[in-house]
C-alpha cells in the first residue's frame, strides 16, 4: 500500500471516529503537513480522495470542511435526497418490516422495555397534542426496533439513512387525527415482538 492510500485510511478513520465532527474545518494544509510529517502532493492527493467519497468539501477560499462521517452516509444521503418521495418510503418500510420480524427473534428484555417506554412517550406527546414531539419520539421508536433486530448492518444501514430520510420526508406533516391510529399499530408491533 503506498503512502498516499495509507494517509487516506488514516484521515478516514480519524474522520469516522469523531476527531474531526461532522461540519468543522479541518487544520490547514501546512498544519496537517507538519503534524503528518508528509509532503504536500501527497496530502492533497489524500484529501483530494476523501472528497471524492463525500466525507470532504473543499470551499475555495475558505479551507475544507467534513462534510459527513462515512462514504455509506453520504451515498445514502445524496441518493436519497435525488429519489421520489415514495420510493424512500417504500425504501424504509422494506427495511423496518424485516427489522420488525428480526427483532421478534432476536430482541433482548432492555430493548422491549425501551420500545414499551418509546410508545408511553408517544401517547404523551399526542395527548398533549405536541405534534413536533410526536414526530420525534416516533423516529426513536422505529430506530429502537431496528436496533432490536440485532443485525449491525441493517442497524448502520438505516441510521444512515435516517439522515436521507429525515431530509427528504422533512415535509411530511405529523397530523394528530391520524395518531391514535398509528399509535396502535405501534402497541401491535409491540405486542409482536414480545410475543
Amino acid at each position: 500500500m503506498c503512502i498516499r492510500d495509507r494517509l487516506v485510511d488514516s484521515l478516514r478513520s480519524h474522520i469516522e471516529s469523531g476527531g474531526w465532527p461532522v461540519g468543522t474545518r479541518i487544520p490547514p494544509e501546512q498544519a496537517l503537513i507538519e503534524e503528518l510529517g508528509v509532503g504536500r502532493s501527497t496530502l492533497r492527493e489524500a484529501l483530494g480522495a476523501l472528497v471524492h467519497l463525500g466525507l470532504l468539501e473543499a470551499r475555495k477560499g475558505d479551507g475544507t470542511y467534513v462534510r459527513s462521517a462515512s462514504e455509506l452516509q453520504s451515498v445514502m444521503v445524496r441518493r436519497a435526497s435525488a429519489a421520489q418521495r415514495d420510493n424512500v418510503l417504500e425504501l424504509r418500510t422494506v427495511l423496518e418490516e424485516y427489522a420488525s420480524g428480526t427483532a421478534a427473534l432476536r430482541r433482548s428484555e432492555e430493548q422491549l422495555a425501551q420500545l414499551k417506554e418509546l410508545l408511553a412517550d408517544a401517547d404523551a406527546a399526542c395527548a398533549g397534542e405536541d405534534m413536533a414531539a410526536a414526530g420525534s419520539v416516533d423516529a426513536l421508536f422505529h430506530r429502537a426496533v431496528v436496533r432490536a433486530s440485532g443485525n449491525d448492518l441493517l442497524v448502520e444501514v438505516y441510521d444512515y439513512l435516517g439522515t436521507a430520510l429525515t431530509s427528504s420526508l422533512g415535509g411530511l406533516p405529523w397530523e394528530a387525527t391520524g395518531a391514535e391510529d398509528h399509535a396502535e399499530l405501534h402497541r401491535r408491533l409491540v405486542d409482536a415482538i414480545e410475543a
